[in-house]
């Protein structure tokens, strides 16, 4: 099944792997560079049915640092569309998530201390930003203290999230992610440990899930029909008294009715900094989340991408066969090896000729399995 054609709308799909959103922290002002061609081109070549760019800031203050990707501009739209262009020339589907940090914006890149900005960061030209959130409550002790949104300021936000939408389309991706996961923005709204709001926007389950439902709704209208919807939640915030599963159910139920055709199933996130979230109670095995995905897809009729150290092709295709997901999005394991795609087929026996490999690779490939097994390598 990890191999089987998918359609979702009018979109085919080569085979059910997707390369997750993973941040570079590299761009230039929002303007994705070669670093950004090369590293998704690989994916792509190495033969994955979607390949995501990474988290991508549909506010300038949106950013989780400097050095994130943006699409708040029509000047960031011609660099993106070389990245689609080629992703979709070697039979990948291009797709992009869009994301706004919320009060996980203004942070340094991981590799400078993944903390609040600081003097330092200022000086080599990383200065802080003001920010935004449901409330005003900071991360934690030490970072940024973010303005409340207030109804115009959602108005605004929601009008960024459709103007990303377009601009995603003219750049030729053919599936958009909104991400409503890990701590930012949406995912702030949804969790009752950030989202203390008395307005009708906070307190009941309801009122939380309107502003991202909004963003869901009018993101949906603008995306043309034939092409699909994601949603990246975290299934729960494993943490006492968060955002649970039952509540992703109902999310996902909603999410479906405005037009929503995949949840992504993550976990976590609603406390700590972007890349390292505080200890989880869950346990980090292989395929943790995947009950979630399971669960979810079962539970709200809609289709489920699973993510989170699925690092076999048998473990992938175990989850497929079983129900559990149907889409299996890998992350650092394509990091590790750009053509985990390529070689899962060949440990499943679905690509006995190197046809799924770029044709510049296949017909060195066949050649050179000929002569081990000529030596008896093989």
């Amino acid at each position: 099944m990890l191999f089987d054609e998918i359609k979702i709308r009018d979109l085919r799909i080569r085979n059910r792997i997707v390369v997750s959103p993973m941040c570079q922290y590299s761009a230039q002002d929002g303007h994705t560079t070669d670093w950004h061609l090369v590293h998704l081109g690989k994916f792509a070549q190495g033969g994955a049915g979607v390949v995501f760019v990474e988290a991508t800031a549909v506010e300038k203050r949106g950013r989780i640092t400097h050095g994130d990707t943006g699409i708040w501009e029509d000047a960031h739209i011609p660099g993106l569309r070389r990245i689609a262009q080629f992703v979709k020339s070697q039979g990948a589907v291009p797709a992009v998530q869009l994301a706004h940090a919320g009060r996980k914006a203004s942070m340094a890149r991981p590799w400078y201390g993944n903390g609040p900005l600081t003097k330092e960061d200022a000086e080599r030209g990383d200065a802080a930003w003001s920010i935004v959130a449901p409330t005003e409550a900071p991360i934690g002790d030490g970072w940024l203290k973010p303005r409340p949104l207030q109804k115009g300021d959602l108005d605004n936000v929601k009008k960024a999230f459709v103007s990303a939408v377009r601009r995603a389309h003219g750049a030729g991706f053919e599936i958009v992610e909104l991400h409503s996961a890990h701590g930012y923005l949406l995912h702030t709204f949804l969790s009752p440990l950030t989202n203390t709001r008395t307005d009708e926007y906070g307190g009941s389950l309801d009122n939380r899930m309107r502003f991202p439902l909004e963003v869901a709704s009018a993101v949906r209208e603008e995306w043309p029909k034939g092409k699909p919807l994601f949603v990246r939640v975290s299934s729960i915030d494993d943490v006492e008294g968060g955002w649970s599963v039952e509540d992703t159910i109902v999310f996902a139920k909603k999410l479906k009715s405005v037009g929503v055709d995949v949840i992504d199933c993550s976990s976590g996130g609603i406390m700590g900094s972007a890349t390292a979230a505080t200890k989880m109670l869950l346990p980090r095995v292989p395929g943790f989340q995947l009950p979630f995905s399971e669960k979810i897809r079962k539970e709200a009729d809609i289709a489920t991408m699973a993510v989170g150290l699925i690092l076999t092709p048998q473990q992938a295709e175990e989850a497929l066969q079983s129900g559990r997901a149907d889409l299996i999005a890998i992350g650092r394991e394509a990091l590790y090896d750009p053509n985990w795609p390529a070689h899962a087929a060949a440990a499943l026996g679905a690509d006995p000729e190197f046809k799924r490999w770029p044709e510049q690779y296949g017909w060195w490939l066949t050649r050179r399995e000929s002569l081990l097994r000529k030596l008896g390598v093989r």
